[in-house]
């Protein structure tokens, strides 16, 4: 669909010729995501306010215009993906932090702010925003809405969903609307927030978010264990859930992605060591070092090698650090991969591990795990070179065995990343007919022209 030149002359005058963009090198820049799926957009657009979005939408409305919400294009599944082509809307420009509530544990936000401003900002306040995805550094709060992204700290916290109070959104016809409250509780008639948070941009554009925040611990701790089998750590991983207290973190990496990352840790890795949990602790100083001995214990009943607590603060960033490079670096191993992020019941944690070894095994690729043990999240990488294709092949039908297996086990095919354009024919295998037909009629109801996003989920 091509787009008129009297559309886009009225999308400048809404949002200022400086915010608005056809020019194809543009244009390409906000084709893709993380997923490498790329579909070029008409026209991009940056507005700056949310009388703009308005105005965007009810133009996009009055002329079928698809539009596609993006915040900074760090999704896993293709859902900022402008698959129809139409017209691409960034937030970046709305990226105030507009009010942090010291007394209340509030902060109000637009959809823009970079995540670990939003942590910096309320940690300098002695208050604490939980949800903490790999990329944090660079996604949007927007981003994370959209997706109800998690991170290593959900296994005791939760994830987005959790902390989103209300929101302030533009509906496809333009009307804006706000949901939710400013209160602890809230069940006035049925809850749109919640409806809202990871629906990927299919019912309405979030233009102002009312997070929850928490005071921030007294203190953190962080270990690292090793084991000489990838089955150890994850029995492990159980026995802490079950018979611990409940860390805020337990972060599991196998042997392909500790032989990655080795030079980046500041810990030797030399000996049989298969794989590494990172687990952290926080709370009050006394009650978090009786919890790390007792911890300790544990890991050694069930075998690990070593444990080691991090001695300051620098030495557990570079834990973390080279966690969070983990995906990126991947790279080093093969030229493309299909990164799945399957959740199992906890338990069923060990069986998952034996699953992506046999896959590894079956169909003659590298399958390299890690990812938020603590709550059953791991992700699954499934390493090819796209330009083989007997290898293209034997990923798909990798996938096809991760996806069953994790069904299999009570598992769910995404934790966090969404279904977005990637899961989209995997969604049936989990939700029934039914319940699908009740989404898809939601959908209708917010967006009866199916402008918004179309081609995502279903």
């Amino acid at each position: 669909m091509g787009l008129s030149g009297s559309v886009y002359r009225r999308l400048q005058k809404i949002s200022g010729k400086h915010n608005v963009t056809r020019e194809k090198e543009e244009l390409l820049c906000y084709s893709y995501d993380a997923t490498g799926n790329s579909f070029l957009p008409d026209v991009v657009v940056f507005p700056g306010s949310e009388k703009e979005i308005s105005k965007i939408l009810q133009l996009a409305s009055k002329e079928k215009l698809i539009v596609v919400p993006r915040g900074a294009g760090s999704g896993m599944t293709g859902g900022a993906v402008p698959v129809k082509g139409g017209l691409v809307m960034v937030t970046s420009r709305m990226n105030k932090i507009i009010d942090i509530d010291e007394n209340n544990f509030l902060m109000k936000v637009q959809p823009g702010v970079i995540v670990s401003d939003i942590h910096k900002s309320v940690e300098e306040k002695g208050l604490f925003y939980p949800p903490d995805p790999a990329s944090s550094s660079v996604c949007t709060i927007g981003g994370n809405i959209g997706e109800c992204a998690g991170g290593p700290r959900a296994v005791k916290y939760g994830v987005t969903r959790d902390y989103v109070l209300g929101l302030r959104a533009v509906l496809p016809s333009g009307e804006v609307i706000q949901t939710g409250v400013l209160t602890a509780k809230g069940v006035a008639g049925y809850d749109l927030t919640r409806l809202i948070v990871g629906s990927e941009g299919t019912l309405a554009v979030v233009t102002q978010i009312t997070l929850k925040l928490l005071p921030k611990p007294a203190t953190i701790k962080t270990m690292a264990v090793f084991f000489d089998s990838l089955q150890k750590a994850a029995k492990t991983v159980s026995g802490i859930m079950k018979e611990t207290v409940v860390p805020r973190c337990v972060e599991y990496l196998d042997e392909a992605s500790l032989e990655l990352v080795k030079d980046s840790l500041s810990f030797d890795l030399s000996g049989n060591v298969k794989a590494l949990l990172i687990i952290e602790l926080d709370g009050d100083v006394n009650s978090v070092e009786k919890d790390a001995e007792n911890i300790k214990e544990l890991c050694y009943s069930y075998d690990a090698l070593d444990v080691i607590v991090a001695k300051d603060e620098t030495q557990a960033q570079k834990l973390w650090d080279a966690r969070k490079a983990l995906s990126p670096i991947l790279y080093k191993i093969a030229t493309n991969k299909i990164n799945e992020d399957i959740v199992v019941p906890i338990d069923k944690i060990p069986d998952m591990v034996q699953v992506t070894q046999k896959i590894q095994k079956t169909f003659g690729l590298k399958v390299v795990s890690f990812g938020h043990a603590g709550d059953g999240n791991i992700h699954c990488n499934i390493m090819y070179n796209k330009a083989d294709e007997s290898q293209s092949k034997r990923a798909k039908q990798a996938v096809d065995e991760l996806f069953n297996a994790t069904l299999n086990l009570g598992g769910t095919i995404t934790g966090e990343h969404g279904v977005g354009l990637t899961k989209m024919k995997y969604l049936p295998r989990e939700i029934g007919a039914i319940q699908i037909e009740l989404m898809k009629g939601i959908k209708r109801v917010f967006d009866p022209q199916n402008i918004l996003n179309p081609g995502k989920i279903f």
